[in-house]
């Protein structure tokens, strides 16, 4: 099991820095950001996966923000991978990265309403899901790659 640690989101910043800089953490990757919804309980938690080269071990951050504002700051000064991690985080739960030099939707179309990824969304437009799949059944069809004798 990866070890891992809480913090609030105003230490955030600090403890990545630490590990990251630290000899016996030398956390130099960040695999993932990622966030879970728990809206029963009101909350999101952000969860960072790091790993160190060096040393060839993992740790796990996590940070509890409220569901109605989840904001905590951006790591990509720390680590230049987190950008498109937390961009999908905000695309898709709405998760705020404070400080991210770029954060704006990196899946869904700029014109989409709400984050496809909290328990709680509703698809507006199933027609349009459908249409959608009818398209790439047709485009799949169109390769030939069928069943095969």
């Amino acid at each position: 099991m990866t070890p891992g640690a809480w913090m609030p989101a105003d230490r955030l910043l600090e403890v990545c820095r630490f590990v990251a800089a630290d000899p016996e953490f030398a956390m130099d990757y960040l695999s993932f950001v990622t966030g879970v919804d728990y809206p029963q309980e009101q909350r999101l938690d952000v969860v960072y996966h790091l790993f160190s080269f060096r040393h060839r071990h993992e740790l796990l951050l996590k940070v509890r923000v409220p569901r109605d504002d989840p904001r905590v700051p951006s790591v990509t000064g720390i680590w230049q991978g987190a950008d498109w991690h937390e961009r999908e985080a905000y695309d898709l739960l709405g998760i705020t990265f404070e400080g991210h030099p770029n954060l704006r939707r990196i899946m869904m179309t700029d014109d989409w309403v709400g984050h496809p990824l909290r328990k709680d969304y509703v698809f507006e437009d199933p027609e349009w899901l459908r249409a959608l799949a009818e398209q790439r059944q047709r485009e799949i069809e169109g390769l030939g790659l069928g069943e095969r004798t």
